[in-house]
Protein backbone atom coordinates (compact mmCIF):
# COMPACT_ATOMS: atom_id res chain seq x y z
CA UNK A 1 0.00 0.00 0.00
CA UNK A 2 2.73 2.54 1.09
CA UNK A 3 4.31 1.49 -2.20
CA UNK A 4 1.58 2.11 -4.15
CA UNK A 5 1.35 5.53 -2.93
CA UNK A 6 4.85 6.64 -2.73
CA UNK A 7 4.16 5.85 -6.92
CA UNK A 8 1.69 8.10 -7.08
CA UNK A 9 3.38 10.42 -5.34
CA UNK A 10 6.37 10.16 -7.11
CA UNK A 11 4.49 10.42 -10.75
CA UNK A 12 2.49 13.78 -9.40
CA UNK A 13 5.48 15.30 -8.53
CA UNK A 14 6.97 14.52 -11.96
CA UNK A 15 3.80 15.90 -13.46
CA UNK A 16 3.81 19.00 -11.14
CA UNK A 17 8.36 19.32 -12.06
CA UNK A 18 7.17 18.85 -15.72
CA UNK A 19 4.20 21.67 -15.80
CA UNK A 20 6.84 23.88 -13.67
CA UNK A 21 9.18 23.53 -16.54
CA UNK A 22 7.00 24.58 -19.24
CA UNK A 23 5.85 27.82 -17.42
CA UNK A 24 9.46 28.80 -17.02
CA UNK A 25 10.62 27.59 -20.45
CA UNK A 26 7.58 30.12 -21.51
CA UNK A 27 8.56 33.23 -19.90
CA UNK A 28 11.72 32.78 -20.61
CA UNK A 29 10.48 32.73 -24.54
CA UNK A 30 9.37 36.20 -23.25
CA UNK A 31 10.19 38.72 -26.11
CA UNK A 32 12.10 41.76 -24.38
CA UNK A 33 9.89 44.73 -23.38
CA UNK A 34 10.39 48.62 -23.06
CA UNK A 35 11.32 48.95 -19.79
CA UNK A 36 14.44 46.53 -20.22
CA UNK A 37 15.40 49.59 -21.80
CA UNK A 38 14.53 52.18 -19.70
CA UNK A 39 17.91 53.06 -18.47
CA UNK A 40 20.06 52.24 -21.52
CA UNK A 41 21.50 55.40 -23.97
CA UNK A 42 21.26 57.26 -25.90
CA UNK A 43 17.94 58.49 -24.85
CA UNK A 44 15.93 57.77 -28.15
CA UNK A 45 12.58 59.99 -28.48
CA UNK A 46 10.70 60.27 -31.73
CA UNK A 47 10.70 63.77 -31.21
CA UNK A 48 13.97 64.46 -31.09
CA UNK A 49 15.52 61.33 -33.80
CA UNK A 50 12.68 61.95 -36.48
CA UNK A 51 13.04 65.77 -36.67
CA UNK A 52 14.37 66.92 -40.25
CA UNK A 53 16.23 64.78 -42.80
CA UNK A 54 17.33 61.19 -42.52
CA UNK A 55 18.65 58.46 -44.35
CA UNK A 56 18.16 54.39 -44.73
CA UNK A 57 19.83 51.39 -45.73
CA UNK A 58 18.41 47.58 -45.30
CA UNK A 59 17.39 44.13 -46.30
CA UNK A 60 14.60 42.59 -46.40
CA UNK A 61 14.61 38.81 -45.75
CA UNK A 62 11.92 36.12 -46.02
CA UNK A 63 10.92 33.66 -43.17
CA UNK A 64 13.84 31.21 -43.67
CA UNK A 65 16.05 34.23 -43.30
CA UNK A 66 17.55 34.31 -46.16
CA UNK A 67 17.95 38.09 -47.70
CA UNK A 68 15.37 38.57 -50.68
CA UNK A 69 15.53 42.08 -51.06
CA UNK A 70 17.44 45.64 -50.71
CA UNK A 71 16.89 48.99 -50.19
CA UNK A 72 17.72 52.46 -49.47
CA UNK A 73 15.54 55.31 -48.16
CA UNK A 74 14.82 58.91 -47.28
CA UNK A 75 12.42 60.26 -44.42
CA UNK A 76 11.83 63.71 -43.58
CA UNK A 77 10.33 64.19 -40.59
CA UNK A 78 8.55 67.44 -38.81
CA UNK A 79 6.71 68.06 -35.67
CA UNK A 80 3.92 70.80 -35.50
CA UNK A 81 2.76 73.06 -32.44
CA UNK A 82 0.55 70.59 -30.85
CA UNK A 83 2.69 67.83 -30.74
CA UNK A 84 1.89 65.83 -34.09
CA UNK A 85 4.19 64.58 -36.32
CA UNK A 86 4.67 64.26 -40.07
CA UNK A 87 6.85 61.59 -41.72
CA UNK A 88 7.32 61.27 -45.36
CA UNK A 89 9.53 57.93 -46.04
CA UNK A 90 10.40 56.97 -49.80
CA UNK A 91 11.99 53.71 -50.27
CA UNK A 92 13.87 52.41 -53.42
CA UNK A 93 14.10 48.70 -53.88
CA UNK A 94 17.18 47.01 -55.70
CA UNK A 95 14.38 45.79 -57.88
CA UNK A 96 13.04 48.83 -59.18
CA UNK A 97 10.42 49.63 -57.09
CA UNK A 98 9.66 52.32 -55.28
CA UNK A 99 7.11 52.69 -52.05
CA UNK A 100 6.11 55.87 -50.46
CA UNK A 101 4.51 56.64 -47.17
CA UNK A 102 3.19 59.40 -44.91
CA UNK A 103 2.95 58.56 -41.66
CA UNK A 104 0.80 60.45 -38.86
CA UNK A 105 2.20 60.48 -35.26
CA UNK A 106 -0.40 61.62 -33.17
CA UNK A 107 0.14 62.15 -29.18
CA UNK A 108 -2.46 59.80 -27.42
CA UNK A 109 -2.09 58.80 -23.63
CA UNK A 110 2.14 58.42 -23.02
CA UNK A 111 2.84 57.42 -26.62
CA UNK A 112 1.86 58.21 -30.15
CA UNK A 113 -0.87 56.68 -32.35
CA UNK A 114 0.75 56.37 -35.70
CA UNK A 115 -1.03 56.36 -39.06
CA UNK A 116 -0.61 55.96 -42.52
CA UNK A 117 -2.35 55.15 -46.06
CA UNK A 118 -1.26 51.57 -46.10
CA UNK A 119 -1.51 51.06 -42.44
CA UNK A 120 -4.88 49.12 -41.84
CA UNK A 121 -4.65 48.43 -38.04
CA UNK A 122 -2.79 51.91 -36.39
CA UNK A 123 0.42 51.58 -34.34
CA UNK A 124 1.10 52.89 -30.89
CA UNK A 125 4.13 54.20 -30.55
CA UNK A 126 5.82 53.85 -26.85
CA UNK A 127 9.46 54.44 -26.14
CA UNK A 128 11.78 54.21 -22.89
CA UNK A 129 16.00 55.15 -22.76
CA UNK A 130 17.13 53.88 -26.48
CA UNK A 131 14.29 52.31 -27.35
CA UNK A 132 11.13 53.09 -29.72
CA UNK A 133 8.77 50.07 -29.88
CA UNK A 134 5.26 49.99 -32.41
CA UNK A 135 3.24 47.44 -33.52
CA UNK A 136 1.07 48.08 -36.79
CA UNK A 137 -0.92 46.02 -39.15
CA UNK A 138 0.44 46.75 -43.02
CA UNK A 139 -1.02 46.10 -46.11
CA UNK A 140 1.60 45.16 -48.94
CA UNK A 141 1.32 44.03 -52.64
CA UNK A 142 1.66 40.62 -53.12
CA UNK A 143 1.74 39.40 -56.47
CA UNK A 144 -2.09 40.98 -57.78
CA UNK A 145 -3.44 41.19 -54.58
CA UNK A 146 -2.24 42.57 -51.37
CA UNK A 147 -1.58 40.82 -48.04
CA UNK A 148 -2.59 42.56 -44.30
CA UNK A 149 1.02 41.97 -41.90
CA UNK A 150 1.50 42.87 -38.81
CA UNK A 151 4.60 44.48 -37.93
CA UNK A 152 6.57 44.20 -34.52
CA UNK A 153 8.63 47.32 -35.00
CA UNK A 154 11.85 47.67 -32.75
CA UNK A 155 14.19 50.86 -32.95
CA UNK A 156 17.23 51.08 -31.10
CA UNK A 157 19.73 54.41 -30.74
CA UNK A 158 23.50 53.26 -30.83
CA UNK A 159 24.37 56.72 -31.19
CA UNK A 160 22.49 60.18 -31.42
CA UNK A 161 22.12 60.15 -34.99
CA UNK A 162 22.31 56.22 -35.89
CA UNK A 163 19.52 53.86 -34.81
CA UNK A 164 19.16 50.18 -35.93
CA UNK A 165 15.46 49.10 -37.06
CA UNK A 166 14.47 45.57 -36.66
CA UNK A 167 10.83 44.82 -37.26
CA UNK A 168 9.31 41.12 -37.51
CA UNK A 169 6.32 40.47 -40.33
CA UNK A 170 3.85 37.48 -39.66
CA UNK A 171 0.38 36.54 -40.15
CA UNK A 172 -1.88 34.93 -38.48
CA UNK A 173 1.46 34.45 -35.59
CA UNK A 174 3.76 33.01 -38.02
CA UNK A 175 6.51 35.19 -38.86
CA UNK A 176 6.95 35.48 -42.35
CA UNK A 177 9.68 37.71 -42.90
CA UNK A 178 12.07 40.06 -41.35
CA UNK A 179 13.06 44.06 -42.34
CA UNK A 180 16.56 45.29 -41.12
CA UNK A 181 17.53 48.92 -41.59
CA UNK A 182 19.94 51.25 -40.23
CA UNK A 183 18.78 55.30 -40.16
CA UNK A 184 20.93 58.03 -39.60
CA UNK A 185 19.54 61.77 -39.33
CA UNK A 186 21.58 64.35 -41.95
CA UNK A 187 23.87 65.64 -40.00
CA UNK A 188 24.98 68.14 -42.15
CA UNK A 189 21.14 70.00 -42.56
CA UNK A 190 21.22 71.22 -38.59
Amino acid sequence: MQRRLFKRFQTGLQTLIGVISIGVLLVGCAGPTLSDYQDKGPQLTPQAFFDGKLTAQGIVRDYSGEVIRTFEADLTGRWDANGVGTLDEEFRFDDGEVQTRTWTLTPEGNGLKATAGDVVEPGFMEWRGNAIHMNYVLRIPYGDDTLDVRMDDWMFATTADTVINQTEMSKWGVTVGELVLVIQRDTTAR
